[in-house]
């Protein structure tokens, strides 16, 4: 009897975090937004940009919540549509406009793309570097990086779902610091739809590998919460300095392509389901191009 009233009392206090944190984390990050809109517009419109997306992340773990089941095959297709937004974001909201800062800041054609495109190796080297770098494992490869078997598992997922969502939040940083309001909205609003499945697939990936479902929820609620941090360092950086834009466009880009190609799409296709993966990324794709295509 002690047993099951000591577990209905983790539970309610598990089901209560859920409501206080959120509640608490929007409060300081409505703060934070008021004391920055006046001064820093850009920076603040980042700021709530990473808000949103990581809002998006916490809404897509709710249905956890009720239900624990989720099919490998609805599973790659999301991580599929998941890597087809970020696709076309990293095609026409970052490199896209990257070559034409470039240009704009006079250099020629090849060097502009020359530029974009060495800060897109630079990017992807950056991801890499943490990769190694960083202890963290993934749901399905195991344990990667640099002693991580000293560190507890539940850590190493939150490394792993860091290293996952920074270069998300640092596109939206550098789109609302450098590029115009509207190509911006259009990129923040592509990787807040993508991260709705994103974070249903993080909590119940965590729930399969043995998490109860309280904790898998708040994680993964939580787990989006480096996105506006990103931001806020990219439209930082990004509004100190014009001549930097198309290398953070391109930095942004190249971190986000190598999460596509050496985490999403891999994972998307390890359990046989690659025509789904496919479909859904080539849905997701179309969704962004258009939404930065009209909007923008």
């Amino acid at each position: 009897m002690n047993t099951h009233i000591r577990s209905l009392a983790e539970a309610g206090a598990g089901k209560a975090l859920m409501i206080i944190v959120p509640v608490l984390g929007a409060l300081g990050a409505w703060a934070l937004w008021v004391a920055l809109r006046d001064d820093y517009p850009q920076v603040a419109n980042a700021w709530l940009g990473g808000l949103i997306a990581a809002g998006a992340t916490a809404a897509g773990t709710l249905p956890v919540v009720f239900s624990q089941r989720l099919s490998d095959r609805v599973q790659d297709s999301m991580f599929g549509f998941g890597a087809g937004v970020m696709l076309a974001a990293s095609a026409f909201s970052l490199v896209t406009p990257g070559i034409q800062a470039a240009k704009d800041l006079g250099a020629g054609p090849w060097a502009a793309g020359l530029t974009v495109g060495a800060a897109i190796l630079l990017g992807a080297a950056a991801l890499l570097w943490l990769e190694h770098t960083v202890p963290h494992e993934h749901f399905i490869k195991g344990r990667e990086g640099h002693d991580g078997r000293l560190l507890k598992r539940t850590w190493l997922f939150v490394f792993a779902v860091m290293l996952h969502n920074l270069p998300e939040g640092l596109a939206i940083g550098v789109g609302f610091g450098g590029t115009d309001p509207m190509r911006a909205g259009a990129l923040a609003t592509g990787i807040a739809i993508q991260d709705v499945p994103e974070g249903l697939v993080i909590a119940v990936a965590l729930l399969a590998a043995g998490y109860g479902r309280v904790f898998s929820v708040i994680l993964g609620m939580t787990s989006g919460l480096i996105e506006p941090v990103g931001a806020l360092a990219g439209a930082a950086v990004m509004t100190w300095s014009t001549v930097l834009l198309p290398w953070g466009l391109g930095f942004a880009a190249g971190a986000m392509l190598f999460v596509i190609s050496h985490e999403i799409i891999p994972e998307s296709h390890r359990k046989g389901h690659e025509v789904y993966a496919t479909g859904g990324l080539m849905l997701g794709f179309v969704l962004m191009m258009l939404l930065d295509t009209a909007l923008a």
